[in-house]
């Protein structure tokens, strides 16, 4: 593949150190693991990356965007680093873009990760898509950051998710937005797909207990798989990995040490803050 265009961070801890790779949602960026990196680094090789038109990656492209098209720029990067095999872990948007990656790229997925994850939708999770599509005709895309971060994070101690959410978010120009909502094209196929999927690798799904749109359906999903656990964060919202990072670095810490190829890693207790 040609040499890879995104912008990221890269976190070597040792060379026999087991991979993470981050992955944000719609806009997001680097900085939506700003309270993961400095902790999970310290056992693992870490390696972030912005998204195609998010945080420093600028892709000047015409073409209309597919998951196929984001996919492969990630694919890209990884090949570039020498990755042969890591664990994902993958924030809202960031699931689904990884459910693509695991259907046609499995062998880089040791274990996955689903912070906030939107699987195959219910209800409310359509009312949601299709209100978000109607208002795009009427809003100016700065507008609905705001309107989606409030309808997503709506209590009073959402407000630092929300806050993290809208910085990152506003740096997304009109035009790269527009071509993210194209994707809505392949979205519920996409999930849907996924739904009827064996999964091939172990997977943990993190959920806060206030995330009104996706929870339901993040409990559907796991419901059906026998090599996937379920956590939920008492008071966190769909973003819970800001809304309180110290549990879920926590739980994210125990299920990786569980998937380990590392005998030295398999009795290691969890670092201290």
């Amino acid at each position: 593949m040609a040499e890879a265009y995104l912008n990221y961070e890269k976190y070597f801890n040792s060379l026999e150190a087991e991979w993470i790779i981050l992955l944000h949602g719609a806009g997001g960026s680097i900085a939506t693991w700003k309270y993961q990196k400095q902790f999970l680094s310290k056992t693992y090789n870490l390696l972030l990356i912005d998204l195609r038109d998010h945080g420093k990656s600028n892709v000047e492209n015409k073409q209309n965007y597919s998951f196929s098209l984001i996919t492969n720029d990630i694919v890209k990067v990884i090949e570039q680093q020498g990755i042969e095999k890591a664990h994902f872990v993958t924030l809202s948007f960031g699931s689904v873009i990884l459910q693509h990656l695991s259907m046609q790229y499995p062998q880089y997925i040791q274990s996955a990760i689903f912070a906030g994850g939107i699987f195959k939708p219910g209800r409310s999770i359509k009312l949601f898509v299709h209100a978000a599509r109607a208002l795009n005709l009427l809003l100016p895309y700065k507008w609905m950051y705001s309107l989606f971060s409030l309808l997503l994070m709506p209590k009073r101690h959402h407000q630092k998710s929300r806050y993290i959410y809208q910085q990152q978010a506003a740096k997304l120009s009109s035009e790269a937005y527009m071509k993210w909502v194209g994707l809505y094209k392949e979205f519920f196929h996409l999930l849907a797909n996924f739904y009827q999927q064996e999964l091939t690798f172990p997977a943990l799904v993190v959920m806060g207990s206030e995330d009104y749109v996706f929870l339901q359906s993040a409990k559907y999903f796991v419901a059906r798989r026998a090599n996937v656990d379920l956590k939920v964060i008492e008071g966190a919202g769909h973003i819970c990995n800001i809304d309180q990072p110290k549990n879920f670095n926590q739980m994210v810490y125990h299920f990786l040490l569980k998937q380990t190829s590392n005998p030295n890693l398999a009795n290691r207790q969890c670092p201290d803050y």
